[in-house]
């Protein structure tokens, strides 16, 4: 069983696997495929995607024994298996597989630190020039103490602080003063900073790009789309079935939650369809007829939806709330997350 302390998880009877690679529609269904062929039951996993990038902390069990894979032959083969779905065609950028015995992590702490590693701050070159509303970052100095400052302003949602905070403490800055305030949906951050070697931001490319990774990790958790959550009876393969079934109907993970307790499966999604615009309502009366029995609830607040950028070929990580209606029909509920 996984022993967790909010999201810090720890357990000898399970075996880590970290990915990171480019994102793509059908990643996380392929992914699961793969697992499930070599007989691993995934018990605890979350997932993010963002500019691009994908990275996931995936805890799981041999099925046959229901603890932590041991044999370095299969370990071997789910790491080769995974690089090869990872990497994809084409793809410039070389993805990461890591396969261990898990310590005492803290889930969204490490993903920052995955995607931040995997370079997910620079943008996709089709989304540069969209009309997306980005949170705004300013870099300036403060020269008659030898700080820098840095400010943020964005729509404000539960973990804001610990986001920013992490990042810039994994950029190995030091922070001295901080103040957030929030009004309505929006919140301003402001932060006295110094680099661990004691200086300020010394150069436009390093304040560049302070601001670049400020701005992806409020971005990171902040992603739109539509909120499923799935409970049912767990059993081996489920959450490939699952995936696969999403997949078929044209919907992208943008970020998932996945969990598996006392025999009971509760998984959390949000996604898109493949071009990161609103998920149609027929396809979730499609997706609830193929998954029989399986619990699916719509959650989300329609009426505080955000303004999000035009959509382009590559931007199938950036969604939007649905907005319709009709979707009340569909057992449509107010998210308290």
């Amino acid at each position: 069983m996984v022993k967790s302390m909010g999201k810090m998880l720890l357990s000898k009877e399970h075996t880590l696997v970290e990915l990171t690679g480019t994102d793509r529609p059908g990643l996380l269904s392929e992914v699961c495929a793969v697992l499930t062929d070599l007989s691993c039951n995934v018990v605890y996993a979350e997932i993010w995607a963002h500019n691009a990038r994908a990275a996931a902390v995936i805890h799981v069990t041999d099925q046959s024994t229901g603890t932590a894979i041991e044999d370095p032959r299969q370990l071997s083969l789910i790491k080769e298996l995974l690089y090869n779905v990872l990497k994809g065609l084409g793809d410039y950028r070389t993805p990461t597989v890591s396969i261990s015995s898990p310590g005492v992590i803290h889930i969204g702490r490490r993903l920052h630190q995955m995607m931040f590693a995997a370079r997910d701050f620079e943008r996709p070159l089709s989304t540069e020039d969209d009309n997306s509303v980005r949170p705004s970052v300013t870099v300036s100095d403060c020269p008659d103490r030898d700080y820098t400052v840095v400010t943020a302003t964005s729509i404000d949602r539960p973990k804001l602080l610990f986001d920013t905070v992490c990042t810039l403490t994994d950029m190995q800055y030091l922070v001295f003063h901080g103040t957030v305030n929030t009004s309505s949906d929006e919140a301003y951050q402001e932060y006295y900073i110094r680099h661990v070697d004691g200086l300020p931001v010394s150069s436009e490319a390093e304040r560049q790009r302070v601001m670049e990774c400020i701005q992806a990790a409020i971005e990171r958790r902040a992603t739109e789309g539509l909120h499923l959550e799935l409970f049912t009876d767990d059993h081996f393969g489920l959450l490939s079935d699952i995936t696969r079934i999403l997949r078929e109907n044209g919907l992208c993970p943008k970020r998932a939650e996945i969990s598996t307790k006392n025999g009971k499966a509760k998984h959390n999604f949000i996604v898109t369809d493949v071009s990161g615009n609103p998920v149609e309502p027929k396809t979730i009366y499609l997706i609830r007829q193929q998954m029989g029995q399986t619990v699916i609830q719509v959650k989300g607040n329609l009426s505080m939806s955000p303004k999000f950028p035009q959509q382009t070929p590559r931007s199938f990580l950036f969604g939007s709330f649905f907005k319709c209606p009709s979707f009340q029909n569909f057992g449509l509920i107010k998210s308290h997350s």
